[in-house]
């Protein structure tokens, strides 16, 4: 399989839902989902994030963290 797959979705992560935060971007908004994909290859967790504008955005699940 070649490109981007999505496979399979973590229903059942416990912050979903919740607001996190992006190490990388520093960007704040509500977690939606973490999916794995599949890219080259290898299994990737991508964490999609909305902020209060609405347009969402993607980062690796490890870049992101609770905001308590």
């Amino acid at each position: 399989m070649s490109g981007v797959g999505s496979f399979f979705h973590e229903d059942e992560h416990p912050w979903l839902h919740k607001r996190v935060r992006d190490i990388v971007s520093r960007g704040e908004g509500q977690l939606t989902a973490i999916v794995h994909e599949e890219t080259n290859g290898r299994t990737v967790r991508v964490a999609h994030i909305r902020p209060a504008s609405g347009i969402e955005w993607t980062t690796a699940a490890d870049n992101i963290q609770l905001i308590p």
